[in-house]
């Protein structure tokens, strides 16, 4: 399958420019250890504003934290903390914790883009780190998490205008990007394998496994008309159309769009999908059945009521919702939900993960809607980003040729490690889940 070409490179975080001044005497000492387009890139070009107060706090309560946990900790020049387990090297300590100083865990991964850390087992530390998450910052100041945590900028609100925004951010990066890495379904979201560990020649095979399963939960068949919020590069929409179902998708991705609506037309099907350049809260009509895969992330927890009203009012009577949604436990989200984070600087704008109470929450305060169904599969998701990340990793000089440089491909390999980290450590579940209203249940 020939893949449009879209080589347009990253554009800059979209993130205000602040003034920096850093002592000459202190700007070699805390460089970034990589080459790094300042224009592209200034948060990780530069060194943050950091008083020496905030720095060494940080660097005191860090260390305090790594002490505990099942790592081998080295700081260059310095010593070594830890209780062993997998290697995390600090090369520019004075760096890291001015960087954790001044933005906590979006220093962090800064500080991963930039170089100054590093480790050759990233996804084990990360585990490490994201199965401690709750208790490495102290109880006390994580009651005061408003007066030291960055806050999401107004900017990335989830509103109609700002959800394209958002979107195109990720989304529009390249289709040729993603199909480095991508099976050739081009699915992008969690996979189901019949076992572990997974390979990537049974990729495709666990796409449709878990297409099929949403479909089914759906009873998508012939006839159906069927809503899908969220097309991705078209997959879904065509495994429903050879059922005979006739599909209405949505996206805001211009770029997915293209290449969707060209698969479908290759496959046949133009005639039973019909893929719109659409936001949800304008979709209009009545379905027999509505799909959603792993779109709730990218609603914003403002939204939720609207999109949860927006299933119950395009369902048709006796009509089923399936959705499938990356979840994070309850008090966590609900300590966190304000806080702005790495992935939410670099990677998804506007993103938040749902628990799987505020789903129950939301839905019982807003709609009639009523979950009549669950099943979780984690381990799945990590095993699928696994696969993902080796991919992109051996094709890294094919990434850097379609115009994406050696800063985005450290961001990018934090970021599907990170992700990676989130499902092995149990920090993060992703599950498939059955909707319908309560009148007609």
């Amino acid at each position: 399958m020939k893949v449009p070409t879209s080589s347009t490179p990253p554009s800059s975080p979209a993130v205000p420019a602040r003034s920096r001044t850093i002592p000459a005497q202190a700007r070699a000492a805390t460089a970034p250890l990589t080459a790094v387009d300042a224009a592209r890139w200034p948060d990780v070009a530069a060194q943050p504003r950091a008083g020496g107060i905030r720095t060494a706090v940080a660097e005191r309560l860090v260390r305090h934290a790594l002490s505990r946990l099942p790592l081998r900790v080295r700081l260059v020049g310095r010593d070594s903390v830890g209780l062993g387990g997998p290697l995390m090297e600090i090369r520019r300590p004075d760096a890291f914790f001015r960087r954790i100083g001044a933005g906590g865990l979006v220093g962090f991964g800064e500080s991963y883009m930039a170089g100054e850390w590093d480790s050759p087992d990233l996804v084990g530390v990360l585990s490490v780190l994201a199965g401690n998450a709750a208790d490495l910052v102290p109880a006390p100041l994580q009651k005061l998490r408003g007066l030291w945590a960055l806050r999401q900028p107004a900017s990335q609100a989830n509103t109609p205008e700002g959800s394209r925004d958002n979107i195109s951010h990720h989304y529009d990066l390249s289709n040729d990007l993603f199909a480095l890495f991508l099976d050739e379904t081009l699915t992008y979201s969690s996979a189901v394998f019949r076992g572990f560990p997974a390979q990537y020649d049974l990729l495709p095979a666990a796409q449709h496994r878990k297409i099929d399963l949403l479909l089914d939960l759906a009873h998508v068949g012939p006839g159906t008309e069927l809503l899908e919020i969220g097309t991705g590069w078209g997959e879904l929409a065509l495994r429903a159309a050879a059922r005979g179902a006739r599909v209405t998708t949505l996206t805001l991705s211009r770029e997915q769009r293209e290449l969707a609506r060209g698969r479908i037309r290759e496959a046949g099907y133009e005639d039973r999908v019909d893929v719109r350049l659409c936001d949800y809260r304008d979709v209009t009509g009545e379905y027999d059945a509505i799909v959603s895969v792993e779109m709730i992330e990218a609603v914003g927890e403002e939204f939720w009521p609207v999109y949860f009203r927006t299933l119950e009012r395009c369902l048709a009577p006796g009509g089923r919702v399936a959705l499938q949604a990356i979840t994070m436990p309850d008090a966590r989200m609900l300590a966190s939900r304000r806080t702005y984070t790495w992935i939410q600087k670099y990677i998804f704008p506007g993103g938040l993960l749902p628990s799987t109470e505020a789903v129950e929450r939301v839905t019982t305060a807003h709609t009639a809607l009523r979950t009549r169904q669950r099943s979780t599969f984690g381990m799945h998701y990590a095993e699928t980003l696994r696969l993902w990340r080796e991919r992109f990793e051996e094709r890294a000089p094919q990434v850097g040729a379609l115009g994406f440089d050696a800063t985005f491909r450290r961001m990018w390999t934090f970021y599907l490690a990170y992700s990676e980290a989130g499902f092995r450590s149990g920090y993060l579940d992703v599950q498939q889940l059955l909707l319908t209203r309560e009148d007609t249940a």
